[in-house]
């Protein structure tokens, strides 16, 4: 027995030393005074990173339960003394939040369906089919994403404006948010990277027993591919969800905008009496949703943001 208890002393003894050594620097460079200072340089600059990105929401927050009297006092006051739970409740009937939270989720579960038909087919073909100049073709995907989406907003107004060859308008439809990002250049590159992974002894065998290039996409491709589809229908999700000036440019029916535009109009609105910590309590309302979804499939993401990093 006493053998059996120091076997398990030395056992817990060797384990706190392997989760020390897990980390990138041991314990032992830890020691050294340039690789410290480094480190706690770096700690303090994350500590300041996490402070600038989680305050902002913290104060939207704070001042959505605030009474309105304590919304521009002077200081400024971090967190109420009582917090004003009911004006959610306010924000929910008085703003509809309901419905625009509906539209939103619309727009974006469009936005993924059309993104992953195009941003997989486009994939498919340029990671299997190969066509001639699929390099270069892949070459201008890629340049397309060192041009800001500010430079292309003006040209992409005045195309949905007059839409080519079929010469209507999309302006006020849900169409105006849908076509001009289906031909996503990141998401197309992320899936072609996945793509070029599966062997194409795979793709060669079912080709054998008779299936044609649609079948192959649809039966071994697309589901040897769910991480990688995942990932990009979160991102697609979650960056239709914070779009805000696009919408605000194409979109003039309140029926049809996303909270981000309603809430934004509402805001400004002349005749609009609405009290700014019901306004604040409107915008954590629409960030929950995103919030939930993530918080749900963080593990799914983080298994496909991994995997397609390193089979890219």
């Amino acid at each position: 027995m006493q053998q059996f208890g120091i076997f398990r002393r030395g056992l817990g003894q060797r384990r706190q030393t392997d989760s020390h050594d897990r980390s990138i620097i041991s314990a032992l460079e830890l020691r050294k005074p340039a690789v410290a200072i480094v480190h706690w340089l770096i700690f303090g600059v994350l500590c300041l990173g996490s402070v600038a990105t989680i305050g902002p929401l913290l104060w939207m927050v704070s001042g959505a339960l605030k009474p309105s009297i304590e919304i521009f006092s002077t200081p400024p006051i971090l967190w109420p003394a009582s917090p004003q739970w009911l004006n959610f409740v306010t924000a929910w009937q008085q703003l509809n939040s309901l419905r625009y939270l509906a539209n939103t989720a619309i727009l974006a579960g469009g936005a993924v369906v059309l993104q992953l038909l195009v941003s997989a087919t486009a994939a498919y073909a340029l990671s299997k089919l190969k066509p001639i100049f699929s390099n270069v073709m892949l070459f201008f995907f890629l340049s397309t994403l060192m041009v800001p989406a500010i430079a292309y907003l003006i040209p992409q107004y005045f195309t949905v404006i007059h839409l080519p060859i079929l010469g209507v308008s999309l302006i006020g439809t849900w169409w105006a948010i849908w076509l001009p990002e289906a031909a996503n250049a990141f998401n197309i590159i992320i899936l072609k990277s996945f793509f070029d992974s599966i062997p194409n002894e795979l793709l060669e065998a079912a080709k054998i027993d008779g299936a044609n290039a649609w079948q192959i996409f649809t039966r071994i491709v697309l589901p040897n591919s769910l991480p990688a589809l995942a990932v990009v229908a979160m991102f697609t999700i979650f960056a239709t969800w914070k779009d805000f000036l696009w919408p605000l440019l194409v979109l003039n029916d309140p029926n049809t905008q996303p909270i981000s535009v309603a809430l934004y109009q509402q805001g400004i609105a002349q005749n609009s009496y609405q009290p700014q910590n019901v306004l604040l309590a409107g915008f954590v309302i629409a960030t929950i949703p995103p919030l939930i979804l993530f918080l749900i499939f963080q593990r799914q993401i983080m298994r496909g943001v991994v995997t397609t990093g390193l089979k890219g």
